[in-house]
């Protein structure tokens, strides 16, 4: 019995664009944050807060522990913000971080990546790899099962 029309051909297509549309955006994370590294402003900041989140029901791990960063900007505006896998470690309450951050938008572009917190530099970079290269070998198998390799 064929689950879908084409069997086999279709399943590499379909799994290989769904792993490539996460490896783009893993990518795209990866470019914003290397550009607040590059070009954005430094500010000094801590972590005000670590809280665990439920993630629902009929997951592996129920919970996940999520940081949220506080800094003040250049013009005195106090912003929290919360920013994927800082470390392997985490962070304790009141740690200070380095803050590289977008000027005209901090609520919503900063990061802790640099010297002591890698995460949020090395888990894009990783899911970017390895779901790039499962997409590119998913996405050749769907053109050798066509003839077109």
């Amino acid at each position: 019995m064929q689950v879908l029309p084409g069997g086999t051909a279709t399943f590499l297509l379909l799994f290989g664009l769904f792993l490539g549309a996460f490896a783009i955006r893993s990518a795209l994370r990866l470019n914003r944050v290397l550009a607040l590294l590059r070009r954005g402003e430094r500010a000094e900041g801590r972590c005000a807060e670590r809280r665990t989140v439920d993630r629902g029901p009929g997951t592996e791990r129920g919970y996940a522990t999520e940081y949220v960063f506080a800094f003040r900007t250049r013009d005195g505006r106090d912003i929290e913000f919360t920013d994927h896998a800082p470390g392997p470690f985490g962070f304790e309450v009141g740690a200070p971080v380095r803050v590289s951050y977008d000027p005209a938008d901090p609520e919503r572009r900063a990061t802790v990546a640099g010297p002591g917190a890698w995460g949020p530099v090395l888990m894009p970079a990783l899911f970017t790899g390895v779901l790039g290269v499962f997409a590119v070998g998913l996405l050749a198998g769907f053109a050798a099962v066509r003839g077109w390799l």
